[in-house]
């Protein structure tokens, strides 16, 4: 896992209604929900991973500070780097851009756990 330390991805998306805070309960505005913002970088995060099945990993620990509001149709670019690696656990970089200034819009850590799905849902 160790190979991992410095893997890096970034990946566009756009935020549409279903992303605003409105939508998700996260305020009353038209504009990025701090939770989808969050669900952004945990994905990048598994992307970085690029795990096959059955190993997948599970978040364990986040720190997000959301600096910035996004409206409707900006595009926000995520990226995440791997900057510590014990064992199974992976501690990453987060950052989110607007993808046509690059104004920072937030940033913060993500832990995730590598895990085998299958013998992780069988314990529950």
């Amino acid at each position: 896992m160790t190979e991992l330390l410095g893997r890096t991805s970034t990946r566009e998306f756009v935020v549409s209604e279903a992303d605003t805070a409105l939508r998700v309960g996260s305020g009353s505005l038209p504009v990025l929900g701090t939770p989808v913002l969050l669900a952004w970088c945990e994905a990048v995060t598994c992307e970085v991973l690029g795990l096959d099945d059955p190993q997948t990993s599970v978040g364990t620990r986040v720190s997000l500070e959301h600096v910035a509001a996004s409206p409707l149709g900006a595009a926000v670019q995520v990226t995440a780097t791997v900057t510590y690696v014990d064992g199974r656990l992976v501690r990453f970089d987060v950052s989110a851009r607007d993808a046509s200034s690059q104004k920072l819009l937030g940033s913060g850590e993500v832990t995730r756990v590598v895990v085998d799905g299958e013998r992780f849902l069988a314990r529950l």
